[in-house]
């Protein structure tokens, strides 16, 4: 944590430091605003939606039985929390299915790996792929290899992803999984594997999304757990020479319908302008998804309760986005501002929550520079809560990212990832790792937040431009 205060200008440093020693309360906003924090802070009700979520849904991939399960568990909840409006908009996704995946190692030393299907991937012939393995520290690395290197091998890229409160470390190394494929099969190899885009040392691979590129070959495509990426590199310091037989059955099974769910508060004086919270109800089907992202399912709808609550509800709307088919390419965010594009002026700002229940130790914006001094006095309050006041660079989180080149401000409520990449995609996402009180923080600073803009005079467009 001392890393980021130090990376603070001295102003907003100065101005969280007043915050977080200053309790005087100097309008009804901010008596409202401290009321939200000490409701939050000793509720449960987060809690209680996320294991409800996680234990009567479970995993729930996009297209399947349990993600239809999951968009009436959602508008359930929504509607008994007693939300102004409730209603769902219908997106198309993707279906996919895993199947089975084995792997193992044939020579020189037999063994078998622990792997999983990447998401898209098409599978293997019935019988298995076996070939040689060629070994890549990163994808770069394997797009300036020579196809003659590549061409009919099983190529092994061995990126390692560090570990950083940001997650910043997933950035570098996830262009591996998504691209891969498309790199490995324009250089003519068979299949791709990946070291786990993960910072843990367990013995579980870590899926997620993967990319086919039209008019370049379709090659199966899979990830297997980091130990097993080490026992690799043992054994290439003892034979050149590795050969594996990878079986994968998954299979893409078209397209299905499947839907955004929306809850709003009514804005007193100005209904028409919305701040948007938002987090994606669909994962990927080996955990639960607790932390990814049951968490900021919980977390947007117990903030948007607490102000639903309020005797005087905020001069804006707050919106609860719960999106579709996050993990299968942002499917229900890109829909939802496609279908919402007449009204995107009317965002006044939106956030998402999406990095699972660490605590939020930064907020930071997306707004003109004027509005951005501006939103720094007026989110000081949010300083009792443990939050640093932050920079004008955020992206909002995945669902809200194609926003801003849209003129939508967004904010990013930044939570500590630090162990976030340990249990992203695999099937140790439960709800044990998440800690009941670092989840009511999230609900304090998401309350805040919204209703901090909801009640905003300050005028935050033109956004800043990257």
């Amino acid at each position: 944590m001392k890393s980021i205060y130090l990376r603070l200008t001295a102003g907003v440093f100065l101005a969280s430091l007043i915050g977080c020693q200053n309790n005087k309360i100097n309008s009804p906003d901010e008596h409202i605003v401290m009321q939200l924090q000490q409701q939050a802070l000793s509720s449960d009700l987060a809690y209680d939606l996320v294991e409800s979520l996680t234990v009567e849904v479970g995993p729930r991939l996009a297209g399947s039985e349990k993600d239809l399960i999951a968009v009436q568990w959602a508008e359930s909840k929504l509607k008994t929390l007693g939300f102004d409006k409730v209603y769902k908009e219908p997106v198309q996704v993707p279906v996919w299915h895993r199947g089975e995946a084995k792997a193992s190692i044939v020579t020189p030393f037999a063994q078998p790996l622990v792997i999983t299907a990447l998401g898209g991937s098409i599978a293997t012939p019935e019988k298995g792929i076996e070939a040689n393995i060629i070994r890549f520290d990163s994808l770069a690395a394997l797009q300036t290899a020579s196809s003659n290197d590549v061409a009919g091998k099983i190529v092994f890229i061995d990126q390692i992803t560090e570990r950083h409160i940001t997650g910043k470390g997933y950035g570098k190394s996830v262009g591996g999984r998504s691209k891969g494929a498309i790199a490995a099969a324009e250089k003519g190899a068979l299949a791709i594997m990946i070291r786990s885009i993960g910072t843990d040392h367990d013995r579980m691979a870590h899926t997620g999304m993967m990319k086919y590129k039209d008019g370049v070959a379709k090659i199966p495509a899979a990830a297997m757990s980091n130990p097993d990426a080490d026992l690799i590199n043992a054994m290439l310091k003892r034979d050149a020479n590795i050969t594996i037989n990878l079986m994968l059955t998954a299979q893409n099974q078209g397209f299905a319908t499947s839907y955004n769910v929306i809850a709003e508060v009514t804005g007193s004086s100005k209904p028409d302008e919305i701040v948007l919270i938002g987090a994606h109800l669909d994962s990927w089907d080996e955990g639960t998804g607790a932390i990814d992202d049951g968490a900021g399912v919980a977390i947007v709808t117990a903030a948007g309760k607490l102000i639903q609550d309020l005797p005087t509800k905020p001069a804006r709307t707050i919106r609860v986005v719960l999106y579709a088919a996050e993990e299968l390419g942002l499917v229900g965010g890109k829909a939802y501002a496609k279908a919402h594009k007449a009204e995107l002026d009317k965002h006044y700002i939106a956030a998402e929550s999406d990095f699972g229940a660490g605590r939020i130790y930064q907020i930071d914006y997306r707004a003109s520079e004027t509005a951005y001094t501006e939103l720094l006095a007026l989110t000081t309050p949010m300083t009792n809560n443990g939050v640093v006041l932050g920079n004008n660079r955020a992206s909002g989180g995945p669902d809200v990212s194609m926003l801003p080149s849209q003129g939508v401000p967004v904010a990013s409520l930044r939570q500590d990832g630090s162990d976030y990449f340990d249990y992203h995609h695999t099937p140790n996402d439960t709800l044990d790792k998440i800690e009941p009180a670092a989840l009511q923080q999230n609900v304090a600073a998401y309350a805040q937040f919204a209703y901090l803009m909801a009640q905003s005079k300050i005028t935050l467009r033109p956004i800043f431009v990257k």
